[in-house]
């Protein structure tokens, strides 16, 4: 392995963490590896710009150029999955690069995934198939701007060899970054071993990174779950704002920072049903579309454990502190939740009939099978002029229903001060036209997996401006046909 000259400015805190807390692993190098993609606008926010990264990104980006400085770590964690604690996962097939400070002073990890084998690899390969890491590359970058707080997509590099699942499929590494790669099973790695040290010196790491703050609070453990928890309840509402189902929320899979990370079984969905299920591997439907803001709630639970020796000198004042703040999390949610389904629809103004107002519409849709992200862009043309009704009432199903309660929803929008063009603009500001389907994702990895990537980049750059309905990708915004449906997405590993 050879040593770049790639202009990565390194400052590696976590490498610093006592040993526990990582492995020091290399990439193992890859055949042939060869640039598919590169988020350059990225690479100018962090500072990454200049020849030296472009002349040899398809190395740095495969594990076979480790740039001077790197870290080269895989981190260690552990987590519920599907309910069930495994006291050891880590990084199975990531190995963590390092930290970088980007011009604006915001550090960030970059990680390689599918790098090769670590310690952490439960008999795993530690490689990547090229599906998951486009899937991961467009979902996650859609996410990022549909404003949505995620882990970003650096760069994909295909490696020249196969991997095997249930066969042979192209591989493939894809370049995370992220503002740390710290989980809630990361506290729960350390707690499982009643090392209460590592726990109280990962929580101090965590406040220094993500909430400096904390440390001038008077109990400063408290203050930490408290911030972790708003920011993850904000997550979960904006998740389900856009009709996002991550598919697999294992605490292994939440970070303290806040981030969306992981895109394996996730999906958008096409028709609205609460109990939308993708995920090939969620049988029972633990992680639905509607299930999400009660698994957060049962993951930050899992968080306050680890914290309880921390939250305050008296272990029970320590105890009901979280049980208050645990307790809370649905009403938190619900408000948030709400907030955001009132700009969906048109209203600023809080009034307490908005609830059931907004709760109707989506019995509509559930019951006509409303395409989720089609009805409230198409509300937003309603908003405007009522001649745009045409086009929601027949995704509603329910042409008379939809009636009914346009007539309520006109006469709630009545007592707003905007006018009908700003409403509308508002509206169209929230409601996406654009998001990253399953069938198209499907159709951009089974076209690359052939050598064809022009699909995988039209969809890439259709994704960019999700709020927009630019000019020749009109069928980008079109639910799927009958035929076209994936019902089933699947975790890369």
């Amino acid at each position: 392995m050879s040593s770049g000259n790639a202009p990565f400015k390194f400052d590696n805190t976590y490498q610093r963490l006592p040993g526990q807390f990582h492995a020091h692993v290399l990439p193992t190098p890859v055949a042939a590896p060869r640039l598919i993609a590169l988020n350059e606008p990225l690479c100018a926010e962090l500072g990454l710009g200049g020849t030296a990264l472009l002349k040899d990104a398809a190395g740095v980006f495969s594990g076979n150029s480790l740039p001077e400085g790197a870290a080269s770590i895989a981190q260690a964690y552990a987590g519920h999955q599907f309910g069930n604690f495994v006291p050891q996962l880590g990084d199975g097939r990531a190995i963590l690069l390092g930290e970088i400070l980007a011009p604006n002073g915001s550090r960030y990890d970059v990680q390689l995934k599918g790098a090769g084998p670590t310690p952490f690899s439960r008999r795993g390969d530690g490689r990547a198939a090229l599906g998951p890491v486009l899937r991961e590359f467009l979902l996650s970058e859609a996410m990022h701007a549909l404003g949505i707080p995620t882990t970003r997509a650096l760069a994909a590099v295909s490696t020249g060899e196969s991997v095997f699942r249930e066969g042979a499929l192209p591989g493939a590494v894809f370049t995370r970054v992220a503002a740390s790669h710290i989980r809630v099973g990361t506290f729960e790695y350390f707690a499982a071993r009643n090392d209460n040290a590592s726990v109280e010196q990962l929580g101090r790491y965590v406040m220094e990174r993500h909430y400096p703050e904390c440390l001038l609070a008077e109990r400063p453990f408290q203050s930490l779950l408290e911030k972790i928890v708003e920011r993850q309840v904000s997550l979960v509402a904006r998740w389900m704002h856009v009709g996002f189902i991550h598919g697999v929320m294992n605490t292994d899979n939440m970070t303290v920072s806040g981030e969306t990370i992981d895109y394996g079984p996730c999906a958008f969905m096409d028709a609205y049903h609460p109990q939308t299920v993708f995920s090939a591997i969620d049988r029972g439907g633990r992680y639905a579309f509607s299930n999400q803001p009660l698994i957060a709630q049962w993951n930050l639970a899992r968080l306050a454990e680890t914290l309880l020796p921390f939250l305050d000198p008296v272990p029970e004042k320590g105890v009901e502190f979280a049980n208050v703040l645990v307790q809370k999390i649905p009403e938190m949610w619900r408000e948030r939740w709400l907030m955001g389904m009132r700009a969906k629809v048109g209203l600023k103004k809080e009034r307490p009939e908005d609830a059931a107002l907004i709760e109707r519409l989506l019995s509509l849709m559930q019951g006509g099978g409303a395409d989720f992200t089609l009805t409230f862009r198409r509300l937003s043309a309603a908003a405007r002029d009522s001649a745009g009704d045409v086009e929601v009432r027949a995704l509603c199903g329910e042409p008379e229903g939809y009636d009914v309660w346009a007539k309520e929803w006109r006469q709630r929008l009545s007592v707003e001060e905007a006018s009908p063009e700003e409403r509308a603009a508002g509206m169209r500001s929230v409601n996406p036209a654009i998001i990253p389907r399953n069938h198209r994702v499907a159709q951009a990895i089974e076209a690359a997996e052939r050598g064809d990537f022009s699909v995988f980049e039209r969809l890439r750059r259709v994704l960019r401006l999700p709020f927009e309905e630019p000019v020749g990708f009109r069928e980008m915004m079109l639910a799927p046909e009958p035929q076209e449906r994936v019902l089933r997405t699947f975790c890369g590993t």
